[in-house]
């Protein structure tokens, strides 16, 4: 027994995805089809957490959902699988060498129709999403962007999230060099300033899950 959470070695890491883990023969292609072809793959989240997120959104009967940072597509196919036929997800990005592969997965999971793309810096799509009058009518959204800019972005989130909704926000134990004093590199200073404000907000509950690159779990309290 422990009263801490398990660091995994590769043989448990193996044994967890055998028993948990149905990864589709379609996620497991993208997946290594973008290690294979884009040199920055790590960015790609893993396929425990992309099931973890997808439980996550059937969990709280989400039917709107916002993903902030898309690259190939792996977390926007896990979202919208999980939505109901009538959901939707938006999804922002402003690669358009990178989301060519996500728009491919997204028409041969048969998913299209259930996802709104925009390419352009995600700070202009929310702000237009909350100038349209979008204010809390989100259940669920995913941030996995530029790192000096989650404050922005979850202050963004949190408008247009409804009470009660879930923010999912990736990357939160950057390797473990958060936890690293003399590791003073610009992302890592920049996740350690959001963990804190996010730590400090009263507004909302959260959790930080040992899941992938750590996956920061929280609920708006709030109207």
């Amino acid at each position: 027994m422990s009263n801490r959470t398990l660091s995994l070695d590769d043989r448990t890491h193996e044994y967890l995805l055998s028993v948990s883990v149905d990864e589709s023969a379609l996620l497991r292609e993208l997946r290594e089809r973008t290690a294979a072809e884009n040199q920055y793959s790590v960015m790609q989240i893993s396929p425990e957490q992309g099931q973890f997120m997808a439980l996550l959104v059937k969990l709280t009967g989400a039917k709107r959902a916002l993903e902030i940072g898309t690259f190939t597509g792996y977390s926007s196919v896990c979202i919208a699988g999980a939505l109901p036929d009538d959901g939707e997800l938006i999804c922002c990005d402003q690669s358009e060498e990178w989301t060519q592969m996500a728009r491919e997965y997204w028409q041969r999971a048969g998913l299209q129709d259930r996802i709104r793309f925009y390419l352009q810096p995600a700070s202009i799509t929310l702000q237009q999403l909350l100038g349209n009058g979008a204010q809390g009518t989100f259940d669920f959204i995913f941030i996995d962007a530029d790192k000096q800019n989650y404050p922005l972005y979850y202050e963004q989130s949190l408008k247009l999230l409804r009470k009660g909704g879930l923010l999912a926000v990736d990357n939160t134990l950057w390797s473990g060099s958060v936890a690293d004093p003399e590791n003073m590199q610009p992302g890592t200073r920049a996740i350690r300033r959001f963990n804190e404000m996010v730590k400090n907000d009263k507004r909302v509950s959260i959790s930080l899950v040992p899941i992938g690159d750590g996956l920061t779990l929280i609920v708006k309290d709030f109207e």
